[in-house]
This record gives C-alpha cells, sequence and structure tokens, in this order.
C-alpha cells in the first residue's frame, strides 16, 4: 500500500473511531447556516486513463499525478479577480438540528499528470498528424507531442456533505469543535489536453461522480472560526472531453485526500 491509500485507509479509520469515541457535548445550533472559504492539498493514486478517438485507442496504466500548489501570494489569494487561481474549497451549510447539517460544496482542486514519466501503453494509434502511429503493448514516455493531461483550471467536485457535529470544549465565547461526514457528488472538471497536435482543449464538461467521508475540526469565538478537514474518497470519471472534436473522450478513476484549511461565519435565521 502506497503513502496515498495509506492516508485514505487512515482518514476513513479516524472517521469511524472518532465517531465511536467522542465526547456528546452537543452544540444548539439549529437554523444556523455557516458559510467557509478555504484552501487545500491534494493527493491522488495513480490512475489507468483511457483514451479513445476515431483514429487512436489506447490505455496508459499507473500514471502518477499530483496536485499545483500556488506560490502564496496576498494579492492572488485574496484578490477576487485571482481567487480560484489557488486550489480552493468552498461550502455553505445548514444545520436542521443541533448537531446535523447538510452543505453543500465546490472542491477546487488540481490534477495535474507529470511529464517524462515511463508508462506501460496498451493499444493502438493510426493518426496521420502524429509520429506516435502502431500497436502498443509496451512503455512509453509521458512528454510534449504526445500528451498532456491535465485537470488544472480546476478537478471541480460539488458535492452534497451530511455531517454530525460536537462541541468538545467550552470556554467563554471559545468552542472547540469536532464534526464528520459522508459526502457524494458530481465532477465537473476544466480539463486542460493536448493530445498529438490537437488543439489545446479546456472546457468544463460533466465528467463522473464521487463520494467521500472527511474529519473536521473547528475552532470558534463567536460567530468566527477556524477550521481544518481532512477529507478523502473516490472518484470516477467515465466521460472526459479531451479535443474539441466529440469523439475524443478519456476515462479514469482513483481515489484522493485532501488536507483543507478554512476560514467561516456563522449566522442564525432563527435566533439573534
Amino acid at each position: 500500500m502506497n503513502f496515498k491509500k495509506l492516508l485514505l485507509a487512515s482518514l476513513c479509520l479516524l472517521f469511524i473511531t472518532t465517531s465511536q469515541a467522542q465526547q456528546k457535548i452537543t452544540g444548539n445550533k439549529k437554523g444556523d447556516i455557516t458559510v467557509l472559504w478555504g484552501w487545500n492539498r491534494g493527493w491522488f493514486t495513480n490512475s489507468d486513463i483511457h483514451f479513445r478517438g476515431d483514429s487512436y485507442d489506447f490505455t496508459l496504466t499507473d500514471v502518477v499525478a499530483k496536485d499545483r500548489q500556488t506560490k502564496f501570494d496576498p494579492a492572488i489569494y485574496f484578490h477576487p479577480q485571482w481567487i480560484t487561481i489557488p486550489q480552493t474549497n468552498f461550502r455553505i451549510e445548514y444545520f436542521h438540528k443541533d448537531n446535523y447539517s447538510v452543505s453543500l460544496g465546490v472542491d477546487h482542486m488540481k490534477y495535474v499528470v507529470q511529464q517524462n514519466q515511463e508508462v506501460l501503453i496498451n493499444g493502438n494509434i493510426d493518426n496521420s498528424s502524429t509520429t506516435y502511429n502502431g500497436n502498443y503493448n509496451e512503455t512509453i514516455n509521458i512528454e510534449d507531442g504526445f500528451l498532456k493531461f491535465e485537470h488544472s483550471d480546476g478537478l471541480n467536485y460539488i458535492n452534497f456533505e451530511y455531517r454530525r457535529f460536537d462541541n468538545l470544549v467550552k470556554y467563554k465565547n471559545w468552542n472547540l469543535n469536532i464534526a464528520e461526514g459522508l459526502g457524494t457528488g458530481f465532477l465537473l472538471p476544466r480539463t486542460n489536453a493536448t493530445i498529438f497536435n490537437n488543439k489545446r482543449h479546456d472546457e468544463f464538461h460533466l465528467a463522473g461522480y464521487g463520494f467521500n467521508c472527511v474529519i473536521a475540526l473547528n475552532l470558534s469565538y463567536k460567530r468566527y472560526f477556524i477550521q481544518s478537514e481532512l477529507k478523502g474518497g473516490f472518484i470516477n470519471m467515465p466521460d472526459i472531453r479531451t479535443t474539441e472534436y466529440k469523439s475524443d473522450r478519456a476515462s479514469q478513476h482513483f481515489f484522493f485526500s485532501q488536507l483543507n484549511f478554512l476560514v467561516g461565519y456563522s449566522f442564525s435565521l432563527s435566533r439573534d
């Protein structure tokens, strides 16, 4: 088991263990709405990626991909025009009970296949615009001219979560809280793909679905709070657009994990 799978397994184990062991000190949160904004660091398991089109059909095996961090610059991280350049998280949450909430979030991750890696290719290419024609069952180098493949304008996981919220420690206006949840959603990536000599393609497209679990630690002062999260799950994208031609598609699935840091504000619809 590699590091990424171990991290995901640890997250799920932590979720189960904490759910059983935590103190059941609930807060009075019914009717509250919270709004969260933050940033993430992501990890992905290796993935088999299947590419298909009118003149090719091949699979790359065990492809390595990483996230893409943006160097911290307040002019980018906090400027309304550039705020989505980093890897970000947004969530709005409604407490329908004192310690249970439903929420909608957008996890703006970035997934970047690493260039100049050797992978196994199996399949065929018969395209007059490329020198990579042939029947393959061998290794190949992912290089410019052959393939560039990134969900770098967003591996956008739009997800719905159901969370349980518990207060662990309360001191005057300060509260230390914990939350755990399960979620599901869909992927709307903006995939940056260049295959052979085709033009770069970069458009939003509904590509698949995902499942996740999450555990969060929350430190609040009155209505303001900071929150750290460990989140992981499974993503399946059977329908990824890769070029301007509709027949050109890709498919892949993988596990992911995220470490998130968020800030937030809470307000109530039912009380002052």
